[in-house]
């Protein structure tokens, strides 16, 4: 059949969920080339994909190819971003399809945006001159031009006024740049002083970007000893070497205090990548990104999927943060697969954590990461003290959660006009709400979860699937009117609590329903900085990353909470966060306290948190999970069954698991409903696969599942290297 050929073949990747690439011949008028952005036709409809690859062995009969249509006015995906793609897909078992989508999130972007139009003053006056004219000419004097939108913006006037004097000769249109431009960052704008243990630090991390080859390092340091600081560093230097920087974080409500430190740094801020941006600044920076115009890129873990013309240095902040991990769509972990992007690209990568992750240590003690210890505080700052309160022995008493050793140092704290911070990683009024009468509880129609109270908003939520609800004015279940009570503590509650102990006293709550955006995140922090909030309460989202001069008490209400997580990391994941927590008390010259209420005081994590002995715990740890073939000594995947037919989901499970490998190395257990066995109204069962680090799972999953036709009704997914078991 390739005999008969005529005419140049290439492969197209479409960013779809089914299928892979197609052939299509690539007609010479159009110049087309490996990571071209195409326009081509499939089926009745025109779709845009890329060039992927040349289609050599095409044996498509030559009268039913189609040619594509067009090429698009944007620059070539980049090669590594193909390979990177490419990579994603086989590791996570996903279609090449559905990695290409997120790489492809802004579909405007693959065109040029119109230039703008401006109005500038001609110098010629109206012969009437109304109070709004004159400010609209106020403006235009010193003989720039604005858009009509801006310009009545500014002026305080509509867009009628500004196209009055155009018509009238007093303003003339002018074409405009398409979009803002943006404001390059200077890698010599001002270098802060470093401590010694900082500049060693950052000459090993500037000496591996001046290499411009792929090489890894962790860089931990202790809560408050300048990490982020170091890593700017090696930022400057790669951009010194005129290469893009890419900075990932796991909050983007953290990039709040991140950006005024860049910009002191740097003179400028950094391209932003995150949900909370317009369509239209997205589009902006997509594009910038691609032409290499975006020199520092800061954002969520979808920026890693940024088509980056010349990645010299990948910054991971937080690096053992659990939202850095994707469950949903695309299952993958941004930090493992910023280590993957960064190899494929040949550049460095720098993960950052006070705590870092238990995989992260292991391979930095074992030479695979260079590991790089920021052991002690910048300036000289104490680490804080930190107080075990057994509840056991200091008894709460009904409907109460701020103990009287925990409410005592919180006065005098207050009483020297410091700031206290509580912590309670709950959102809500309420976890749970049941009748008082015969102990119904209120759960979600379309979730196996109970809904959770929010007072302030009047509503009950489910926080898996979104759905909100009034509160009942009777119980279904037995008709009692008004006999639904709240049942423990959510950080609304807290706040109730405190308010009554402390009144008159300035009181703020953060949480992620709160503070939804970096601008929100930004007027908080301000507040604190100017004093205005005496008792800060909030959950995970204030744990991490802030940085409050005048905070010098942290109380954890609940420390608790999360041990008994049920999967592998609930360990982990709670010596993290209340590390990180203990680590907002006392940053600056004045000595900090942390109080952790707990009923197991004698639990291990809360030993270690209370002595500060971070490497006897992870050594616990490392042995516990090293004994149990659990990672990072091992490897797990899981498949997740989901269907709105309970009885059709759980026959196929018990189907597959009748074909499921065995062998010494391969454990399978489930099928089992998930914990949370119905999630938007679709009920849910697992496998997890458990394997030696030897075993490819990739190969072990693709053998049991080839040839298996799931049923039409039916979801399949799968996670490797799974981070929820829910």
């Amino acid at each position: 059949m390739s005999s008969t050929i005529k005419h140049r073949r290439v492969r197209v990747l479409l960013p779809l969920s089914i299928g892979d690439v197609y052939d299509y011949r690539a007609p010479d008028s159009l110049n087309v080339e490996i990571g071209h952005f195409v326009t081509v036709p499939l089926g009745r409809r025109e779709v845009t994909g890329v060039v992927w690859e040349e289609a050599v062995n095409s044996d498509l009969a030559e009268d039913r190819m189609k040619d594509i249509i067009g090429v698009l006015p944007c620059e070539k995906l980049p090669p590594e971003s193909l390979k990177f793609i490419d990579w994603v897909a086989q590791y996570t078992m996903q279609q090449r399809g559905r990695v290409l989508r997120m790489a492809m999130s802004v579909p405007d972007a693959l065109y040029p945006k119109a230039p703008r139009i401006g109005y500038r003053f001609t110098g010629e006056m109206p012969e009437k001159l109304t109070s709004a004219r004159r400010r609209v000419l106020d403006v235009v004097s010193d003989g720039g031009a604005h858009t009509a939108t801006d310009l009545a913006a500014i002026a305080g006037v509509s867009t009628s006024v500004i196209k009055g004097l155009a018509d009238k000769g007093a303003l003339e249109a002018v074409d405009l740049p398409a979009e803002t431009p943006l404001q390059p960052a200077d890698w010599q704008h001002a270098a802060f002083d470093l401590s010694p243990d900082q500049l060693t630090a950052a000459k090993a991390l500037i000496s591996s970007v001046a290499d411009d080859s792929f090489h890894v390092a962790l860089l931990e340091g202790v809560t408050g000893s300048g990490k982020t600081e170091v890593y700017f560093e090696a930022i400057a230097a790669c951009l010194k070497e005129g290469r893009q920087a890419l900075v990932l974080l796991p909050e983007i409500a953290l990039t709040a205090q991140w950006l005024s430190r860049f910009e002191d740094r740097f003179g400028a801020q950094p391209v932003e990548w995150h949900s909370d941006l317009s369509q239209s600044i997205r589009r902006r920076n997509w594009r910038a990104v691609i032409e290499g115009r975006a020199d520092i890129v800061v954002g969520a873990r979808s920026a890693l999927f940024l088509p980056f013309a010349k990645l010299g240095l990948i910054v991971v902040d937080e690096e053992h943060e659990t939202s850095f991990k994707q469950d949903e769509g695309v299952p993958y972990n941004a930090r493992d697969m910023a280590v993957v992007r960064g190899k494929i690209g040949g550049c460095p990568v720098v993960l950052a954590s006070a705590t870092p992750s238990l995989e992260s240590l292991i391979n930095a003690r074992s030479g695979k990461y260079e590991h790089l210890q920021l052991p002690s505080r910048y300036g000289g700052a104490a680490l804080p003290d930190v107080n075990i309160i057994d509840l056991k022995q200091h008894k709460l008493g009904s409907q109460r959660w701020i103990s009287d050793p925990l409410r005592e140092a919180m006065e005098e704290t207050l009483s020297k006009g410091q700031q206290v911070m509580l912590f309670l990683n709950r959102r809500g009024y309420a976890p749970l709400t049941l009748c008082d009468t015969c102990g119904h509880r209120l759960q979600c129609p379309h979730c196996s979860a109970w809904l959770v109270e929010h007072r302030l908003m009047k509503r009950l939520q489910c926080h898996h699937c979104g759905f909100t609800t009034g509160l009942p004015k009777s119980c279904s279940e037995c008709g009692a009117e008004d006999s639904f009570k709240a049942c423990g503590p959510g950080i609304e509650r807290l706040v109730e609590e405190a308010e009554a102990l402390f009144p008159g006293r300035r009181i703020a709550m953060m949480a992620s329903d709160t503070i939804s955006s970096p601008r929100a995140a930004a007027e908080f922090v301000a507040a604190m900085d100017r004093g205005e909030i005496e008792i800060l309460i909030g959950t995970q989202i204030v744990a991490k990353g802030y940085h409050f001069p005048n905070l010098t008490l942290v109380g954890i209400v609940d420390a608790d909470l999360g041990l008994a997580g049920g999967d592998l990391r609930a360990a982990e994941r709670t010596y993290q966060l209340l590390s990180q927590v203990t680590g907002r008390a006392g940053r600056e010259s004045i000595a900090g306290k942390v109080y952790l209420q707990s009923y197991l005081p004698e639990h291990p994590v809360i030993e270690a948190i209370a002595r500060q002995e971070g490497e006897a715990f992870f050594k616990l740890e490392a042995e516990g999970r090293e004994s149990a073939g659990m990672p990072p000594y091992g490897r797990l995947a899981a498949l997740i069954l989901s269907s709105a037919n309970a009885e059709s989901v759980a026959s196929f499970a018990t189907e597959l698991a009748r074909q499921a490998p065995m062998g010494e190395k391969i454990a399978v257990l489930g099928p089992a409903p998930a914990p949370l066995s119905m999630i938007r109204g679709r009920h849910r069962y697992r496998f997890l696969i458990k394997c030696t680090k030897d075993v490819h799972i990739q190969s072990v999953l693709g053998k049991w599942l080839q040839g298996r036709k799931v049923p039409n009704n039916i979801r399949l997914q799968i996670d490797i290297d799974p981070y929820n078991f829910m």
